[in-house]
């Protein structure tokens, strides 16, 4: 069977390399299926087009996030118009997979981490076992129960993402984190999951709290390979929890400084504060990482502990000085309307960010995330209609603020944090002309969804 894996084209400013779907190709090519992937999101399509571009393909395996849940249940039901036996799965399916089955119509979801759990579908669907299918982590119209794939213990049996059909070099310059050293940029992870229980997070559901960790000298070899055979000129570590384990990125720093490789990288998906310290920070900086994102969220304790983030202000505060001292750019990530905000601890984080030595921030509105604790605590399955809600309009507000205060209060934050003299050099520093529609695409779609709300 030929099988298409694609995602749809949908309202972001976020445009980099699917590596999900890019280790799923990878992986059925090394079984010898054959695969073709289709980004529309990257490639503008629309659902029409897409539909005609895997008209060739038996199966189309399409991967949802809840950002496009809606442009996924479109795309599913053409697909299914024409005959074409749809899979879906990614982070949204696995968190909801009766309710994306119900609403897509399709014949599977994949529910958990997918490479293995794919394949065995496609040799099953390949021996003509269409109804009577039943493996641990798929679900069907005929087969409902509910069971997560297998967690692949070995990731040095999955091989490298399929860099020939998420190239770079073919991506629009919407990077993750806004501003960057150079293009191209190839986003890598070096683990999978997290330990730790944020309320906000879908993590500690889709992963049970487990990371497992790729061998170093691979990940090098994928670095390596990214910068002599796709030319790319920055890296993107997108791990949940890089820093977690000390060795572990000790010993890639390390095999890249061995190795003689020059290249720029940074972790825009951020890094927890507790987990640096000052020489580690150094080798990371030696090894050619030139900006460092945390995960901060509150400049308020009590907000912190709401949330389970385990982490201390005053840690925090250390790790974002230490990485100041020695030169690497920061960032600081900020949620407002997490449990328990008011006005005040809204100031507080602002103040807080300001505090600090950022060099850039990002302030956010709290989205309840499918699978996260947050959506199962306020009992939010029962209160979307998928139908006619876009996920970007499903918010929730804490008993102790209001929306008006919310919007006014981001607003604010990001005027008075980058209306200074520092940031203003910075920006004028890292902009390139390049970046100009995307950087405008931010700021409208910034004033729309905030003044909208």
């Amino acid at each position: 069977m030929k099988v298409v894996i694609t995602r749809p084209r949908y309202k972001t400013h976020l445009i980099t390399p699917p590596l999900g779907i890019g280790y799923l190709s990878s992986y059925l090519k090394s079984k010898k299926i054959e695969c073709e992937v289709i980004d529309g999101l990257n490639l503008n399509l629309s659902n029409k087009e897409i539909v005609l571009k895997a008209s060739f393909a038996d199966i189309v395996g399409i991967s949802v996030l809840s950002y496009y849940f809606l442009e996924a249940i479109d795309l599913a039901k053409k697909l299914k118009k024409i005959g074409k036996i749809v899979v879906m799965g990614g982070p949204h399916a696995s968190a909801l997979p009766l309710l994306t089955l119900q609403k897509s119509r399709a014949d599977y979801v994949v529910i958990g981490e997918s490479e293995e759990t794919f394949y065995k579908l496609i040799t099953q669907l390949n021996s003509g076992q269409k109804r009577k299918i039943k493996i641990n982590g798929v679900i069907s119209l005929d087969n409902r129960k509910l069971t997560f794939s297998p967690f692949i213990d070995d990731l040095s049996s999955i091989p490298m993402p399929d860099w020939d059909q998420i190239d770079p070099r073919q991506y629009q310059k919407a990077p993750h984190g806004g501003f960057i050293s150079n293009f191209p940029v190839a986003p890598i992870i070096t683990t999978r999951g997290c330990p730790f229980e944020c309320k906000f997070c879908a993590s500690p559901y889709l992963w049970k709290k487990r990371i497992r960790f790729r061998n170093p000298k691979e990940v090098v070899n994928e670095i390596q390979y990214l910068i002599e055979k796709k030319g790319v000129k920055e890296i993107h570590i997108e791990d949940d929890n890089f820093t977690l384990d000390r060795n572990h990125v000790k010993n890639i720093c390390q095999e890249i400084i061995k190795r003689k490789i020059k290249v720029a990288w940074c972790t825009p998906n951020g890094i927890r504060a507790d987990k640096v310290d000052l020489d580690l920070l150094k080798l990371m900086k030696k090894a050619g990482c030139y900006s460092v994102a945390f995960g901060i969220e509150s400049g308020n304790s009590e907000i912190l502990k709401n949330i389970l983030k385990h982490e201390d202000l005053e840690v925090i505060k250390k790790a974002v000085i230490m990485a100041h001292q020695i030169g690497l750019l920061t960032q600081g990530f900020f949620i407002f309307g997490l449990p328990g905000e008011t006005k005040e601890t809204i100031d507080q984080t602002i103040n807080f960010a300001k505090k600090i030595p950022l060099d850039k921030a990002q302030f956010l509105l709290l989205d309840v995330i499918p699978g996260s604790a947050l959506w199962r605590e306020l009992k939010y399955q029962k209160k979307v209609n998928w139908q006619i809600d876009s996920f970007h309009e499903i918010s929730w507000l804490p008993p102790t603020v209001d929306r008006k205060t919310l919007n006014k209060s981001l607003s604010w934050a990001f005027i008075s944090f980058y209306l200074r003299p520092k940031q203003i050099w910075l920006f004028l520093k890292y902009f390139k002309i390049s970046q100009l529609p995307f950087l405008w695409r931010r700021i409208i779609d910034f004033r729309v969804v905030r003044i909208g709300k």
